[in-house]
């Protein structure tokens, strides 16, 4: 069926249907963060092997951009996003038994892997049936799921891990997805152009190594250090697997993933602009609790009534973001929305121990709204400069590109923070640590320069073309 051809009802039933399934989904990315010091004590595991529960969630999801691209090009639309949901429900129950963490971590693998279909999917479903009139507010109100779902999931997560405990968590998501799934076998409809295509086993092994090896060695920075063996290793795996994945989609008649779609200017400053977001958003979203709770010392329900108002606001503006998009381009909504992200990052390297809570708390919002004016008129934007056939590899290669960029910002940042830190100490005291904490707001600062430098310099008026 051509998306353009599906009724408005129908329309409306599938967008909802996405909403549901990618809230709980999304959320399920970053629960865990809070809930990782009572399963690693329930499983009687260490601090590091648990956290291989996001990192490994990370990496699976890595290697599963990619592939949507081909997938959602072979399958039926319904099959294939219903085949997600069961996957990444599947994971959740394995999740609710498991006795171990082997068999946990097979269950947020499953969970990844469904999630990872599901979002690509969405994506392009989304910029498929709607018209290019209405792309950016709806790509707006699907922001909600894969933007503030993430931040505001782990203060939810602390809230049922105190009165029910940590496997609640997938038990209410459990509920949610159940409930999706259902509505998803009336609600959906095969909306998307199939056709058959070979699998290049070959190219999907070398995404495999590429995307995964770049996010395993950058994930896990913090936990053993830049140079260490296993990080060295990882990331040179990652990094030849990269280059010869490329290299190979260029020179066959069927790319596994077309990146000639990366000649396209707006496309590629879309995927630039999405990367220096995701560095920024996942590094300050680690980054504020340590700051709330380690260093001033304030309980983690402070902590999440600190970074909660952000998410809000990230809630609020997401759809607002795509009617502005909508009426004005994308020209001053990506120059207004770099700035007021400079501003929140600047005015964190200023912050001190005695600094009011409701500082670092407005910062946040700030750069919250900033996030939620960016984040989907970014999909939105670049994939309209796309031809229609290769959306889905443009979706999967914007994807994949700001899932490592994430991961890059998650561990970087908290990197920088704890080496300025230790080698401040003599002196700077006890005052070394937010010492660290301002010198990698400074960090942040500098990449969100680089993308106002983009917005100013690079982004032209008018923006809107109909694919």
């Amino acid at each position: 069926m051509n998306g353009n051809r599906v009724t408005t009802k129908r329309r409306t039933f599938i967008f909802l249907n996405i909403l549901i399934s990618c809230i709980a989904s999304s959320m399920l990315a970053t629960a865990l963060t809070t809930a990782l010091p009572a399963i690693t004590t329930d499983l009687n595991i260490g601090v590091s092997t648990g956290q291989w529960l996001t990192s490994g969630y990370s990496l699976a999801m890595g290697i599963t951009m990619p592939l949507t691209a081909f997938l959602i090009t072979r399958f039926p639309t319904k099959r294939l996003y219903l085949t997600g949901m069961g996957a990444f429900i599947a994971g959740l129950v394995i999740c609710t038994i498991a006795p171990t963490f082997s068999i946990m971590m097979c269950g947020r693998v499953l969970q990844a892997v469904g999630n990872g279909i599901m979002t690509a999917m969405a994506q392009v479903i989304l910029l498929t049936i709607y018209p290019i009139e209405k792309k950016g507010t709806i790509m707006g109100w699907y922001g909600l799921s894969v933007s503030a779902a993430p931040v505001i999931a782990p203060t939810l997560a602390g809230v049922l891990i105190d009165f029910t405990g940590w496997r609640s968590i997938f038990y209410v998501a459990i509920v949610i997805m159940m409930v999706s799934f259902i509505f998803g076998l009336f609600a959906f409809d095969d909306v998307l152009d199939t056709f058959k295509k070979k699998f290049d086993v070959v190219s999907f092994v070398l995404s495999a190594f590429a995307f995964g090896g770049i996010t395993l060695g950058i994930g896990n920075i913090s936990t053993y250090g830049m140079f260490s063996t296993p990080i060295m290793a990882s990331l040179l795996i990652g990094i030849v697997g990269g280059i010869l994945f490329v290299y190979r989609q260029f020179h066959i008649d069927e790319p596994f993933l077309e990146l000639r779609i990366l000649r396209y200017k707006e496309f590629t400053l879309s995927v630039i602009g999405s990367m220096l977001l995701y560095l920024v958003m996942m590094g300050s979203s680690v980054i504020m609790p340590v700051f709330v709770q380690s260093i001033l010392g304030y309980s983690a329900t402070i902590s999440g009534l600190v970074t909660l108002p952000g998410s809000l606001a990230m809630a609020v503006i997401s759809p607002m973001a795509g009617k502005i998009y909508d009426r004005i381009g994308m020209k001053k909504l990506f120059v207004s929305g770099a700035a007021c992200m400079l501003l929140s990052n600047l005015g964190m390297v200023f912050v001190n121990m005695n600094v009011s809570l409701v500082i670092p708390a407005v910062l946040n919002i700030i750069r919250c709204v900033s996030i939620g004016c960016l984040m989907m008129p970014f999909v939105t934007w670049g994939t309209s400069h796309v031809p229609k056939h290769h959306t889905a590899d443009a979706t999967a290669v914007l994807a994949s590109l700001r899932t490592i960029a994430g991961a890059i910002g998650a561990a970087v940042f908290v990197g920088i923070m704890t080496l300025v830190a230790s080698n401040s100490i003599s002196t700077y005291g006890e005052r070394s640590m937010i010492h660290g904490l301002n010198i990698t707001f400074l960090a942040m600062s500098v990449g969100t320069l680089f993308l106002l430098g983009i917005a100013v310099f690079l982004v032209k008026g008018t923006q809107k073309k109909e694919n």
